[in-house]
């Protein structure tokens, strides 16, 4: 595959099932990439928190709201952003499942997770409302005429 490779839109409904849609597409998109199983693997798992966040908090399980994810490459940076319709959040409010205090709290794993197996997370509010979750992963991928 080229250094750039092709973009892909996913929209679907606020609804839990849709997170193994939005699985196959993500895991199509890295295979084609050519991107290593341990590391497709932890991207996934970013990719999953995301969209479940933005399903239960950002559109409330709301399934007349969309989830809208974008799958770029520039170069060697992945990029997958994950948009809900919700009404946005402080992310420097969201607890540390680190802390003593908060080992038995649901809330903030996912967040954790993200920001572990990525190398970069930006969250933006568009002025329409909602959030968008930028993931981004510097990924190795086989130089051209390499042999497997």
């Amino acid at each position: 595959m080229s250094a750039s490779a092709p973009e892909v839109h996913l929209a679907i409904g606020s609804r839990f099932e849709n997170i193994e849609l939005v699985k196959v597409v993500v895991e199509d998109y890295l295979r084609q990439l050519e991107v290593d199983e341990d590391a497709r693997h932890w991207i996934e798992i970013a990719v999953r928190e995301a969209v479940a966040n933005a399903i239960k908090h950002g559109n409330r399980l709301d399934p007349s709201k969309k989830v809208e994810v974008d799958l770029s490459l520039r170069g060697e940076e992945l990029r997958i952003s994950v948009e809900d319709q919700g009404g946005g959040f402080d992310p420097a409010g969201v607890r540390d499942p680190l802390l003593p205090e908060n080992r038995f709290q649901r809330d903030g794993r996912g967040i954790f997770y993200m920001r572990s197996f990525m190398d970069r997370i930006d969250f933006n509010f568009p002025a329409g409302g909602g959030t968008r979750v930028t993931l981004s992963k510097r990924v190795a991928r086989p130089r051209s005429g390499a042999t497997a």
